[in-house]
């Protein structure tokens, strides 16, 4: 959800913003801007409503020199997209331009304020303000940039990450955040200098360095051309940054062949699950290994319920891990919207373990939910993909999926990586607390070390896909089914779907259909049934039964060698036989290839959906 990148070095500017502008692009956004001053001194901005291509095609024959700068893709929150809401945002004298992520909660009084001393503006948005609120305090306390972000900041009440130039002082850029991640990528110039990048995420400063420091809440940075970086907080207290090495490389940012990124990734999908039990699932000895449990095993042994906090695809991994842990471990777990949660008063005890779920690690309400849960006392324990995300800093200790980067907004491998996470988590709790038999025990460390193996078969074995996805085209609703660990799957099918399809589709418990939603079938109505040869069988056969005597069409997920519900249903994928408990991560696969190429039919973005960014870190 919104982009910004920076620079400020010895090469040109303008080819590593517009490049990192693509890098973000899946981050959802509609609109594009960059800020440049060039070596003559002058601070120019370039916005424009749309793609980034459309954004290179409106600077043409412009003065784009100059090597510092700040860009940024921008997902409408305060103001319609268009030009002039864009970022960067001019302040009134046009000294200075800022981008910004976030939403300002008090912009309204602010600029009633600062419109009392004078100040005009030109947007609707939050940002402008911004900017505005910073040039007020440079002149009013007639202080220096950096001073001036640090008393605007105290006086901002919500989220930011930003990026601020200044046209008198060409040589230093300026950022700060606050509940919203911002990077800085620290290179070295051909002359031996530091350089410095910006970033919300890492994509945009890989390909020049792998060394980053991760901002903190509250803290502000200043760089400069003569390699200097200081760091403090809005008290002005010195802080001391941490250099870290990305687990990252350029080849995982390509399509690698592809014609989109969600295809590539829910063919990595198998590759991607083997890296994420690697060292962690040791079929030889039977044993499952995860530090964050070991290092903290008093916790999971005197815990007395667990609570999952998650949003959109992370919560329906988060119910299928419930599910799996009250039966391995034995302890009550609630799955909660993080959304929700956060806004009433939920009970938590100290002896409450809180697991936050994120593929990004910066979901917004995920991050004030574990905020929550601290302020009570409850131990928290984070699942993330990416490394160094605040998810990952909040938390007591956690486990990364180490599934690579996920560049497709609607999320599949960061989904299975989060089950499977959470059956590793479920199996090592249970080892400690000494609630699965042992057999049981060494048949289900087998049986998961076989599931990517089983997903690479899913994929070889469901290539037709492609082709009766067309005849969905027109369709207008569709119904997921699914009993027990399923019925998660049936919902991430219809969210996979809703995503970038545009259809509207709804996942329910197959036993409720008959509470309302079966008076919806007819012969224009497909219904996605799963249907495994494990769990509730004999139910869910009944249940096809009932909607083939309404002419529903029937596209069923089945066990190899099931023939019963494939000759009741329409169309039907394939899975290999595995415990109902691992299913979910078999089953969700074909439900992605469907979306996928019912998408692909209607030709619409499946990389980049209308309305939808890749992380939420707003509300």
């Amino acid at each position: 959800m919104c982009g910004i990148v920076g620079y400020i070095g010895d090469q040109e500017a303008y080819p590593i913003l517009i490049k990192g502008l693509h890098r973000l692009e899946y981050r959802g956004y509609d609109s594009a801007g960059i800020s440049l001053i060039n070596n003559q001194g002058t601070l120019s901005v370039y916005k424009s409503k749309g793609k980034v291509s459309a954004l290179e095609k409106s600077v043409e024959g412009k003065d784009i020199s100059g090597t510092i700068g700040i860009a940024h893709t921008r997902w409408a929150t305060h103001g319609e997209p268009n030009a002039t809401n864009a970022h960067p945002h001019f302040s009134q004298s046009k000294n200075l331009s800022l981008v910004h992520n976030g939403i300002i909660e008090n912009y309204k009084s602010l600029r009633a304020e600062l419109e009392k001393n004078g100040m005009t503006f030109c947007s609707e948005t939050d940002t402008e303000v911004l900017v505005q609120l910073v040039e007020y305090m440079m002149n009013s306390h007639r202080c220096d940039l950096y001073t001036a972000v640090q008393l605007a900041l105290k006086n901002v009440v919500g989220a930011y990450a930003i990026a601020i130039l200044e046209k008198s002082h060409p040589d230093q850029l300026v950022c700060a955040r606050k509940g919203s991640p911002l990077i800085i990528g620290v290179g070295t110039t051909p002359s031996g200098r530091k350089e410095f990048y910006l970033g919300s995420d890492a994509t945009p400063i890989i390909e020049y360095t792998n060394q980053v420091i991760y901002l903190n809440d509250e803290e502000i940075a200043i760089m400069d051309r003569t390699g200097r970086l200081d760091i403090t907080n809005l008290s002005n207290v010195k802080q001391t940054p941490q250099l870290v090495t990305l687990q990252m490389n350029l080849d995982q940012l390509e399509k690698g062949g592809y014609p989109h990124f969600m295809l590539k990734e829910i063919w990595e999908q198998p590759a991607a699950l083997r890296t994420c039990i690697r060292g962690r699932l040791n079929v030889v000895d039977k044993d499952v290994l995860l530090s964050g449990i070991i290092d903290h095993k008093d916790k999971f042994l005197k815990c007395r319920r667990i609570i999952i906090c998650a949003c959109g695809t992370s919560w329906h991994s988060a119910l299928i891990g419930k599910y799996f842990i009250e039966e391995a471990c034995k302890i009550p777990v609630e799955v909660e919207y993080a959304s929700e949660f956060r806004y009433r008063n939920p009970v938590i005890l100290p002896d409450d373990i809180v697991i936050a779920v994120s593929q990004s690690g910066e979901t917004a309400d995920t991050l004030a939910a574990i905020q929550l849960a601290k302020e009570h006392g409850a131990f928290l324990y984070g699942i993330c993909n990416v490394i160094g995300s605040s998810i990952a800093r909040a938390t007591h200790t956690g486990t990364y999926l180490h599934v690579g980067p996920e560049i497709g907004v609607a999320s599949t491998k960061a989904f299975t990586g989060q089950v499977i996470t959470l059956c590793l988590l479920g199996l090592a709790i249970a080892k400690e607390k000494k609630t699965l038999p042992d057999e049981l025990f060494h048949i289900l460390v087998d049986e998961l070390q076989q599931i990517p193996d089983k997903m690479q078969w899913t994929l070889e074995n469901n290539k037709d896909i492609d082709k009766f996805a067309q005849m969905f085209t027109y369709c207008k609703n569709f119904i997921y089914l699914g009993r027990g660990y399923n019925y998660p799957v049936a919902l991430e099918g219809a969210l996979k779907l809703k995503e970038i399809s545009y259809i509207h589709a709804e996942g329910y418990p197959a036993a409720e259909m008959k509470h309302g939603p079966i008076a919806l079938i007819d012969e224009e109505m497909p219904v996605v049934v799963i249907a495994p040869k494990h769990g509730m069988y004999e139910k869910i056969v009944s249940n096809i039964q009932e909607i083939k005597s309404r002419k529903g069409k029937i596209i069923s997920v089945v066990t190899q060698g099931d023939e019963v519900v494939r000759n009741m249903s329409d169309y039907s994928f394939i899975i290999p036989d595995t415990r109902d408990c691992f299913v979910p991560m078999l089953a969700v696969i074909p439900l992605q290839l469907l979306s996928y190429y019912v998408a692909i039919s209607k030709g619409r973005n499946v990389d980049q959906p209308r309305n939808l960014a890749k992380s939420v870190t707003v509300e």
